[in-house]
């Protein structure tokens, strides 16, 4: 489906930073606690700047609000701050707990709400609900001080919106031109007293002076009593426009004097707002001018009541900046739901149609300006003394300059990107904006991300980490959905895509296999808590793990690479070579999957049809880790279908080929035959053929395995009466835990043993509709296993999928079933609450709770991919 209508037309337009998406909500909701903003000796980075420490503390690479916007390099920042006339501060931020404090790690305890985007950011709306009372910032602290064992302690259970004694703050942004932002906060009493807020919003300059001596320090200063000016060498002149207000200014330093005890460079430092508005301080500039500035209204509500703030951000001088205001907002508001309308299904049913546009919305909003010099981090910037780090971490990527918008995980509890998610993220965004897609695929692949090595950079914890190979799956898949929704290919961006993966592939074949047997290593590959122990640190005496997933996701990237390198060569003949070299590859990977070693041992277990990892013992005996859990479904990931046309126009390829399955017939045997088609002439490339996947699915499909009311769980319930015990150098134990972990193991704030997560479920649904193109109706599976109800593949593909969507619908008790246990009722009965989305990082095994980040948009705005390729034929 092409997009059309004006927004289209916006997305449409080249090199867009410059354009429509140069101003966005590219403002980090943390940017405390991050690896970036460490400057401890022993990366603490939880505890350098902490949410205390937040205010007073002027960032280096980045900047954070509550619904705020940024331009394209993060030069200006816009976002509002509100006081209850209660807290001990200004809430300018998103309060949460940091991974040492929280039961199940880091954990942001605010209610807020990514209501609605357009690609382009034209219009944008945010909900954050803030408690008339003191915000509980202890008691959050001291009730969260409880074992694995027991749920989150949430900001809903402190009874801090007891009797709907909150305000409802909404954010919203309308763009009338490309340098022209529009921004409107209304405030609501949903109390049934009459209460007072104070509404400031802030506009303020990312301290970029004082670390690049080239930038003299910009100012902003008061111009009359409802305009400011802000000028800088880097953006140069902007107006700010309010309706009455007070104007507020400082600096954007750091208050050293609080911090560290030291004397202040400047007068009036960062948090000067806050003294002055929490505690009357005379610490705002009275000459009205600094890098940082606030416009403080005090606002009186009756219990219903909602009141207004507008402002206007705008490159021009304008007389009237009122006139228009209302109707480009209108304008804009219209243009989104137009957007919308045309680029999802026509005949979603209603709550669909609502919750992929909330999904998308989500995604969008998660977007980020991320900025890390890793060299200049280790080591200072020009002119700086280097900076005192015991922790040299990421010293192997001193290459690395991140400087770009890039979509984020979760922007408060994972304000960082993570390779592997954002190659689900475009799966999604192609959706939307195709450009962006691409744009970001290619991004991480650049000189200044991709290690010289090859490695694709894992997340700022650990650059190094070993993420799952999925780029090459998502550059496919956005290629794909391009082309039908264009007609034609982006034939650049694939090539572009492929040469860079070409490097990845080869760091992938040297450096996590070895031994040259075509199995793969990782370590734990973005699987954090799936493993009996830490893939990444076995225990003594074990030699090798030869991982079915690993071994599994190289099967996958292979499959991609052959696809790619058969499309490149319809235009240029010298990829037929690439695709021969590919296919070659996998048939070597398919064969050691099921062959190890002298012994002839088999990733895949004839006694239990399943495949397992397999480690290695010092002795030279090997074991199967007969855990049943997603390593085991990963193969199935493995599959490709491609028309015989293709193969008949490609002779180069297909002389090729033959020649290998001539001299090696044992692995052609694996998969289908080259001379063998379906009846629509399509061949089969797949690990598994029709007997091991009709076992695997058996497992898959049990509901006293896999097999969930809501989704394929990540492990069997099966290891829930039988946990899995290896007995060497300790006791190491993994049992099914529908919900969070009760394992420390990578910090104990991720689990994969039981819930069900998105990403790998939407692959097994992607890989049983690729199977069913070649196998049509004429398979079928019992669905659930043992219930003697038989489906074919698209059939299954698409119960899998109401399963998954069923989360986000409202069940008998009137509530999204992942607030399963919504105990006060306020996101089933209040009206304010109920139609709200979240969106969870993960989901409990067996009733389907939310858990884990609550705004993780990310990968879970798959979500709205289900509700789109729901296919009820």
């Amino acid at each position: 489906m092409k997009q059309k209508g004006k927004e289209a037309e916006r997305l449409a337009v080249s090199d867009t930073y410059r354009h429509w998406k140069k101003w966005g909500p590219y403002l980090a909701e943390r940017q405390w606690g991050t690896v970036r903003e460490d400057y401890s000796q022993y990366g603490e980075a939880w505890e350098f700047i902490d949410h205390e420490k937040a205010r007073s503390n002027a960032y280096r690479w980045g900047e954070e609000g509550i619904g705020g916007f940024c331009d394209s390099l993060e030069i200006l920042c816009l976002a509002p701050a509100f006081w209850n006339g209660k807290d001990p501060i200004l809430k300018e931020r998103l309060f949460g707990l940091t991974n040492n404090q929280g039961n199940h790690g880091e954990d942001v305890k605010e209610l807020y709400f990514h209501l609605i985007s357009t690609p382009t950011h034209s219009y944008a709306k945010y909900l954050y609900k803030y408690p008339q009372n003191e915000f509980p910032y202890s008691d959050l602290v001291n009730n969260n001080r409880r074992s694995r064992e027991e749920f989150e302690y949430e900001l809903l259970d402190t009874g801090a919106f007891k009797n709907n004694a909150y305000f409802d703050c909404f954010i919203e942004y309308a763009k009338a031109d490309v340098d022209d932002i529009l921004m409107k906060v209304t405030v609501v009493n949903r109390g049934n007293k009459a209460a007072d807020i104070h509404v400031l919003p802030h506009l303020w300059f990312r301290n970029f002076w004082k670390h690049n001596k080239r930038f003299s320090r910009p100012n902003m200063k008061s111009i009359s009593d409802h305009s400011v000016q802000s000028r800088s060498i880097r953006n140069g002149r902007y107006y700010f426009y309010h309706e009455d207000g007070e104007q507020l200014f400082c600096e954007n330093e750091t208050n050293n004097k609080r911090i560290y005890n030291m004397p202040n460079d400047v007068d009036y430092v960062k948090d000067g707002i806050n003294d002055h508005v929490i505690a009357g301080k005379p610490t705002v500039n009275p000459d009205k001018n600094g890098s940082k500035m606030a416009v403080w209204y005090k606002l009186s509500l009756q219990p219903g009541e909602e009141k207004s703030v507008r402002l206007r951000l705008s490159k021009s001088k304008l007389e009237h900046p009122w006139n228009d205001f209302d109707a480009i907002f209108n304008e804009r508001l219209q243009d989104c739901d137009d957007f919308y309308n045309e680029t999802l299904k026509e005949n979603l049913p209603e709550t669909h149609h609502g919750i992929a546009k909330s999904a998308f919305s989500g995604l969008l909003w998660t977007k980020q300006f991320y900025y890390y010099d890793v060299f200049k981090w280790l080591f200072g910037g020009p002119g700086e003394p280097a900076p005192s780090r015991t922790n040299l971490r990421n010293y192997n990527w001193q290459h690395l300059t991140n400087r770009h918008i890039i979509s984020m995980p979760d922007k408060w509890e994972y304000p960082w990107y993570a390779a592997w998610d954002l190659a689900f993220h475009m799966a999604s965004f192609v959706e939307i904006d195709p450009y962006f897609a691409k744009e970001q695929l290619l991004l991480v692949l650049q000189e200044s991300y991709m290690n010289p090595n090859g490695q694709i950079p894992a997340y700022e914890w650990n650059f190094s980490d070993v993420n799952p190979p999925v780029h090459s799956y998502a550059v496919w898949s956005v290629f794909e959905k391009d082309k039908n929704y264009t007609g034609k290919g982006d034939i650049a961006f694939l090539e572009k895509a492929f040469q860079k993966l070409l490097i990845n592939f080869t760091w992938w074949v040297n450096q996590k296999d070895k031994n040259g047997t075509d199995l793969f290593e990782g370590g734990f590959l973005g699987l954090d808590n799936i493993g009996v122990f830490d893939r990444n640190h076995m225990p003594p005496g074990i030699t090798r793990m030869q991982q079915a997933d690993a071994t599994s996701w190289m099967a996958m990237f292979t499959l991609n690479m052959l696809r790619m390198s058969l499309e490149l060569a319809k235009t240029n003949k010298i990829y037929e070579e690439a695709a021969a070299k590919f296919f070659r590859h996998f048939l070597n990977i398919a064969w050691a999957m099921h062959h190890i070693g002298k012994k002839d041992i088999s990733l895949w277990d004839d006694e239990d049809n399943f495949y397992y990892d397999v480690v290695e013992m010092e002795n030279g005996t090997t074991n199967r880790m007969k855990v049943r859990s997603l390593v085991g479904i990963i193969p199935m990931f493995a599959v490709e279908i491609i028309h015989k046309d293709l193969f008949e126009e490609l002779k180069e390829f297909r002389i090729r080929a033959n020649e290998i399955i001539r001299t090696r017939p044992d692995l052609a045997s694996l998969i289908s035959n080259l001379d063998n088609t379906n009846e629509e002439g399509n061949y089969l490339f797949s690990i598994m053929r029709g007997f091991r996947l009709e076992h695997l699915l058996k497992r898959l499909l049990a509901e006293d395995e896999f097999l969930s009311d809501y989704g394929i769980r990540s492990l069997s319930k099966y290891h829930e009466k039988h946990p899995f015990v290896f007995e060497h150098h300790g006791r190491h134990q993994i049992q099914y835990e529908p919900g969070e972990s009760r394992s420390g193991m990578f910090g104990g704030n991720s689990n994969w043993r039981g819930p069900i997560w998105l990403p790998l479920n939407y692959m097994i649904i992607q890989s049983l509709r690729k199977y069913y193109t070649f196998y049509g109706d004429s398979y079928v599976y019992e669905f659930p296993t043992g219930s003697s109800n038989k489906l074919n593949l698209k059939q299954i593909a698409n119960e899998l999928s109401k399963r998954l969507i069923k989360l986000f619908e409202s069940n008998e008790d009137g509530k999204f079933q992942y607030h399963a246990d919504d105990s006060d009722k306020m996101f089933s009965k209040d009206p304010h609450f109920k139609d709200l989305h979240l969106f969870y990082e993960f989901f409990d095994g067996d009733n389907g709770k939310g858990l884990g980040a609550s705004h993780q948009t990310g990968w879970t705005a798959l979500i709205a991919n289900l509700i789109m390729e729901l296919d009820e034929d």
